[in-house]
This record gives C-alpha cells, sequence and structure tokens, in this order.
C-alpha cells in the first residue's frame, strides 16, 4: 500500500490537498513506470539481441541469420516491458479506477499489436529461408504469408475492438456475421487473390522465374513475384508488369516453360514465293542445279526416276505438263530441308520439316518449321538469322521471286501515259 501513496502522504503533510496530491502521486508513478519500462526495454532488447546474434554466429543453418536480419529478437525483447507494465498500472492509478480501466485496455491492445510485429517478423524470416531452398524457391510463398497476416490482423483488430468496447469475442465476432456481404464485397479482391495463388501453386500454372506473355497486361518478361494480390513481371526491357493475381485463371496467358524444359526452341517462319516465278525444271535447268552440292545427288538421282518413268510409260515430253516433272520450288523446298538438317545450331533430333502452305495474295509461303538447339534468345535470334539469310539469298539461284508489296521505288521506270 505504501508504494502506491509514497508521494501522497508526504504532499498530504505538507498540506497540499487532497486531489491535488492524488493526480501529482499518479503522474509521478506513471513517469517512474515509463522510465523503468524503457530502461527494462532497452537492457532486456541488447541482451537478447547479442546473445541471439552470438548464437547465429556459432550454428551453420542460415534460419537463424534471417529471425536477426527480420527483427524477431527485438521485437520479443519487448514482451517483458509490456509485462511489466500491465503489472504495475493497478498501482500507478489505484486512485482512478477510469484511468487504471483506459490505460489497460490500451496495454492490451498494444498486447496484440505486439504479438501480430512478432509473428510478421517471423513469417518473413520464414519467407526468405524458403526462398533459399531450391524446392521451394518457385513457389508463391508470399502469397501464403498474406494470406495468414490478412487472417492474423483481422482476428487482431476485431480483438482490440472487443477490447475496446468490453463486448466479448464471440458476441463481437457474431455480431460482424451480420456484416459479412460488406466484409465479403470490401475483401473481394483479396479473397479472388487468394483463390487464384492457390489454383496457380496446386496447377503449377506460373513459378517465380518462368518466362510469360500476358498480352492483355502488355507483359512479356520473368515473373519475379508472386503475392496474394499481384503477380510481377519483369519485361525484357526491365520494365515491370504488375497483372491481379486472379487474371491468371480468367484470363490466357502464356507460359515459355515447356520450351524453356525442351531440349529446343521451335523456328516457324515462312518465305512468299510469287507464284509466276514457280516452273517446271527444263534440262539446262536441272544440269545447273547438279552444281549445288547440298542436292547434286538428289536430283541426279530425282532425275533419273523421272526420266526412266516418262520412257517406260511412253510420255510425249514436247509438253513439260505431260508426265513427271520436277519443279524449282520442289527443288528449292529440298534444299532448303537439307541446309537446316546440317546446320549446327539445330537439334536434329527433333523435328525439321520445309512446308507449303496455302496459296493466298502474297504468293505461295513455304515455311520452314525446326528447333534450335540454343535456347537462349539472343543465340536463338542469331540462329534463326543466320537460317534465313542464306535461305533468302539462294532463291534466285533456283529462278525463284521473293512477293514483296510494292513501293515508291516500284513505279519510278513507268512510262507516263502519252
Amino acid at each position: 500500500m505504501y508504494a502506491k501513496h509514497f508521494l501522497y502522504d508526504y504532499l498530504i503533510e505538507m498540506g497540499m490537498s487532497v486531489t491535488y496530491a492524488r493526480y501529482i502521486n499518479m503522474i509521478a508513478l506513471l513517469i517512474a513506470l515509463l522510465i523503468v519500462a524503457l530502461l527494462v526495454d532497452y537492457i532486456v532488447k541488447r541482451i537478447i539481441v547479442n546473445l541471439f546474434t552470438q548464437f547465429t554466429i556459432k550454428t551453420k543453418t542460415k534460419f537463424d541469420n534471417f529471425l536477426v536480419t527480420n527483427k524477431v529478437p527485438k521485437n520479443v525483447a519487448h514482451i517483458i516491458p509490456l509485462i511489466l507494465g500491465l503489472e504495475f498500472i493497478p498501482v500507478v492509478f489505484a486512485d482512478f479506477p477510469y484511468f487504471e480501466n483506459m490505460v489497460e485496455k490500451g496495454f492490451k491492445v498494444f498486447a496484440i499489436i505486439l504479438t501480430l510485429w512478432i509473428a510478421r517478423s517471423l513469417l518473413s524470416a520464414l519467407k526468405d529461408y524458403f526462398k533459399t531452398l531450391s524446392r521451394l524457391k518457385d513457389k508463391p510463398i508470399d502469397s501464403y504469408i498474406q494470406v495468414f497476416m490478412i487472417f492474423a490482423w483481422v482476428i487482431g483488430i476485431f480483438s482490440a475492438f472487443a477490447i475496446i468496447t468490453g463486448i466479448e469475442f464471440i458476441k463481437f465476432m457474431t455480431t460482424l456475421g451480420a456484416a459479412s456481404a460488406i466484409i465479403i464485397l470490401v475483401f473481394r479482391d483479396t479473397i479472388l487473390g487468394f483463390v487464384a495463388s492457390i489454383q496457380v501453386s496446386i496447377n503449377d500454372m506460373v513459378r517465380i522465374s518462368d518466362w510469360i506473355t500476358f498480352e492483355k497486361y502488355g507483359a512479356d518478361g520473368t515473373v519475379v513475384e508472386i503475392n496474394l494480390s499481384t503477380v510481377k513481371v519483369q519485361n525484357f526491357d526491365k520494365t515491370i508488369t504488375t497483372i491481379p493475381t486472379y487474371a491468371l485463371i480468367s484470363d490466357s496467358f502464356k507460359n515459355w516453360r515447356g520450351m524453356e524444359n525442351s531440349p529446343g526452341r521451335r523456328i516457324k517462319r515462312a518465305l512468299n514465293i510469287k507464284l509466276d516465278s514457280i516452273t517446271y525444271l527444263s534440262k539446262d535447268d536441272v544440269d545447273t542445279l547438279k552444281k549445288i552440292d547440298l542436292i547434286s545427288s538428289y536430283v541426279e538421282k530425282r532425275q533419273a526416276d523421272i526420266d526412266s518413268y516418262n520412257e517406260k510409260n511412253n510420255i510425249n515430253k514436247e509438253l513439260p505438263l505431260n508426265g513427271r516433272n520436277m519443279t524449282n520450288i520442289g527443288v528449292f523446298r529440298k534444299y532448303i530441308e537439307t541446309y537446316i538438317e546440317n546446320h549446327s545450331g539445330i537439334n536434329k533430333d527433333m523435328m525439321i520439316m520445309v512446308r507449303q502452305l496455302a496459296p493466298t495474295s502474297q504468293g505461295m509461303p513455304l515455311e520452314i518449321y525446326a528447333f534450335s538447339s540454343d535456347k537462349r534468345w539472343e543465340n536463338y535470334e542469331y540462329i534463326m538469322a543466320d537460317i534465313f539469310d542464306h535461305t533468302i539469298a539462294a532463291v534466285p539461284y533456283f529462278n525463284l521471286e521473293l512477293f514483296e508489296e510494292p513501293s515508291n521505288s516500284s513505279f519510278k521506270n513507268l512510262k507516263p501515259f502519252s
């Protein structure tokens, strides 16, 4: 009892009024409690942090390092001063029950906040540690932690309101049940993101470090972060595109992981050959094409088979249309196929095909379909460019022409009407 009124009794003896003596006594005790709490907090924090730092130096695991980095020991150290404050509040406010009740509620609310701080710093340490594990690097750890923290903050806020209002927690939650529709509306994006992040993880749709293309949001690059509400993509121009997590399950996007895990990257591009340049090969044309090393044996064997067939069936060759014949585009197609099969940058174990597509107003598309052995972007582009540099330059040797839209220079040699 003396500790509660040590200054009060002295002030009464000095002739001070009871009211002033009580207030001065309360203020003095409050200041003393704050000084002691701050001093205890400083000392305990230094002791715990130093001990934990020394412990992390001696251990080989990285998890304790992340605990220190995320200030877990520092936050835990605040528990002792908080308990000290709760214990001595009745002493400080012995003559002021109303203030005691208010300050005690304030301390309890702070205890809830401190618990959330500790939980957040601990989860942050777990997140950093999990990202160092190879089997978890591509998992949306941020989403799971955010979901847990959202539930923790919601429970914490409701608990704080229950303490402040003096209503039991169960009754408080029951009252809020009536407002569930509003809560769902407010947290709509969070709920959608939570559901989406679970589906993305279970179905393994996207991982961190995956290359994705999402045309709707202008994203084309590497996934650097997946959390509850957004997916961050670092585009190849180093800009960052943010995509709502639920868009991954509601819209269509392209994930290039299959290509990166495969033994090759697809090359699929066509040359448009002018239709009026496609012809049958004459004997002189065949003799000229026999000089091309890559297809000399093919042309010779093919022509021998054709001559044998035509002779055996008494084909009238006064018109090239009769019987069997070689065409310049057919030989060119075989040349490209042979060239690609011998190219050092092409994976020979995957499909190699040169095919004709349906003729269009822009000519006959001759498509090259193959897979480069090197999947790195710059090397892939170099291999593809090297192939098309050669094939475009080879077109005239087969008396073929590439289709090209008319330009101003196309009309320079035209004479004006007289």
